[in-house]
């Protein structure tokens, strides 16, 4: 029990910067409609961007602003891909991430990852300093969430979310659909990438296949914070913390079964589980909620 406790901070600030990557999956998943599978690759190019130029002297909060431009040049491609070339939304992704994958080995000098210790650099969240890390991820995503919610309640901002609603509805007034699902994967990418840089500072190094299965991660805390905190959060800006709250649920979750002795290479299966079970739970309530009104008006 006393490692255990001894654990949740890790797992708290872990699911603090992963919480940050559901946020811009949640700007796709939720607001635009679209399962982008471009975060895969995307997340692993902001680490890598990250520990690149932090290795090569640039100071480390501009290496952070440049990995988040990185992931909106991704999340750019992706939409051009499918609003110029007009390829599926989801093989978009997958031909970004597939890219990306190569572009991502070519930044860390053809190497499957690079180190960034947190003794030679100026670091913004380590392992090695987990209370400093849970105060400065929790600084930038409140950050994250104002900027959004502001964003989100401007002209553009309800056009994007229009969009996402109804695209036959939002033309029709006069809304270009396409540029919006270009900002929104844009946005969305940058957010994910930023994740990955965080994340990268955190473990002290990036891999190539860092990103691997993050979608898979993101979809998770977005579906556990909207399970749980879905009747109590109806305002954006908390919908959106319900995404960071998810990403901290799930880690510590992860810290819970790695303690009863689940095998580290069943970690895959076991998250894929717990998205199809969140993802389901909305759907059994739905199906007893209809029965149960069938009966009172059967009686």
């Amino acid at each position: 029990m006393m490692s255990f406790l001894g654990a949740l901070p890790g797992a708290a600030a872990q699911g603090i910067i992963w919480g940050l990557m559901a946020i811009g999956v949640y700007i796709t998943f939720r607001v635009l409609d679209i399962a982008d599978l471009t975060v895969d690759g995307s997340f692993g190019t902001g680490g890598a961007v990250l520990v690149v130029c932090a290795a090569s002297g640039m100071n480390i909060y501009l290496s952070m602003i440049i990995a988040f431009l990185a992931g909106c040049l991704a999340g750019l491609v992706t939409g051009i891909f499918h609003t110029a070339f007009g390829i599926p939304a989801i093989l978009s992704g997958i031909l970004t991430q597939l890219a990306l994958y190569s572009i991502n080995l070519r930044v860390l000098g053809n190497k499957a990852n690079q180190s960034i210790s947190v003794t030679k650099y100026d670091l913004v969240v380590s392992l090695r300093y987990i209370p400093q890390s849970i105060i400065v991820g929790l600084i930038i995503v409140v950050a994250f969430i104002a900027l959004l919610y502001w964003f989100f309640g401007t002209e553009l901002g309800h056009s994007i979310r229009a969009t996402g609603c109804n695209q036959a509805m939002a033309r029709a007034n006069g809304i270009n659909t396409n540029v919006n699902k270009i900002i929104g994967l844009v946005v969305s990418n940058g957010i994910v990438a930023l994740s990955g840089a965080l994340l990268s500072q955190y473990q002290g190094f990036a891999d190539v296949n860092m990103g691997r299965g993050a979608i898979v991660i993101g979809l998770a805390a977005v579906i556990i914070g909207e399970v749980v905190l879905g009747k109590l959060f109806k305002n954006f800006a908390l919908k959106l913390l319900a995404c960071v709250f998810g990403g901290v649920v799930y880690y510590v979750v992860i810290t819970i079964v790695l303690r009863l002795g689940l095998n580290a290479n069943d970690l895959k299966l076991f998250s894929a589980l717990v998205v199809a079970l969140f993802l389901g739970v909305p759907y059994w309530k739905n199906k007893m909620f209809a029965k149960k009104l069938s009966r009172k008006r059967g009686a």
